[in-house]
């Protein structure tokens, strides 16, 4: 696994980056809230150090969702975590939860949902079909999107065949523990009309709206999503009593 560990505070919060992201993509944020959060930052296969698949069959939600899992196990030292996710990140997340369930493991105090979508289906983060035609949509949304250390092109690709017409609506009335969603209302990769799926889905969900925002908001709204953070997370009493020692 490619993971790394940074901060010192009570709250460790896991993070997963986006479907062409690497770590990276939570700098600013990370750097935002400094030392109230222990952060654990996996790479996702695919993705810098990290595994290495041979085609789409390596690239499945629920392959994504046992590596959260085995890192949980591994970094996560505390029951008072979080698990948070940012953009394919929300998929990775929602199969996680599903996959700790089944497992009969403890599950995180709370999760954090940002820029994401219960089904994918319904998005057109890509529209090619033909490899090729593929990689050269994901070169152009790399840039428009402004992404650091950006994923393998091939890896992405895969993941997109594998995901791409995934529906989670049935996992979310399972998942009764506070959530905090957080989504630009001018998203243009994720339909702000999806994060109200997940907060109608849901049954503790808190939706945050960041006005004419679009989908970057790990890097083009850093302070807004920092500030939303910590309040949801010190009006949870299991964090809180944590995050003020």
């Amino acid at each position: 696994m490619d993971v790394v560990c940074r901060g010192g505070g009570g709250i460790t919060i896991v993070a997963v980056h986006g479907i062409q992201g690497t770590r990276a993509s939570w700098q600013a944020l990370t750097e935002a809230l400094g030392e109230q959060v222990r952060w654990v930052l996996p790479n996702l296969r695919g993705r810098a150090q990290a595994f290495r698949g041979h085609g789409s069959d390596d690239y499945s939600l629920e392959a994504f969702a046992a590596e959260i899992a085995k890192v949980i196990t591994c970094y996560v030292t505390t029951p008072r975590y979080v698990l948070a996710g940012w953009s394919m990140g929300v998929s990775v997340t929602l199969a996680t939860m599903d996959l700790l369930r089944k497992q009969g493991v403890p599950l995180p105090q709370a999760l954090i949902l940002m820029s994401g979508s219960p089904v994918l289906q319904q998005t057109s983060w890509f529209h090619a079909t033909e490899h090729g035609a593929l990689l050269e949509e994901i070169t152009a949304r790399e840039q428009r999107l402004g992404l650091r250390d950006a994923a393998d092109r091939d890896a992405v690709a895969w993941t997109w065949q594998s995901i791409s017409r995934s529906d989670q609506r049935s996992l979310l009335p399972e998942m009764d523990l506070p959530v905090l969603i957080v989504h630009g209302s001018d998203d243009e990769d994720s339909p702000y009309a999806h994060a109200q799926l997940l907060e109608q889905g849901l049954p503790q969900a808190r939706l945050c709206t960041i006005e004419h925002a679009m989908h970057s908001i790990l890097t083009q709204n850093t302070a807004r999503v920092a500030d939303e953070m910590r309040a949801f997370l010190s009006d949870i009493p299991t964090l809180r009593s944590s995050h003020e020692k």
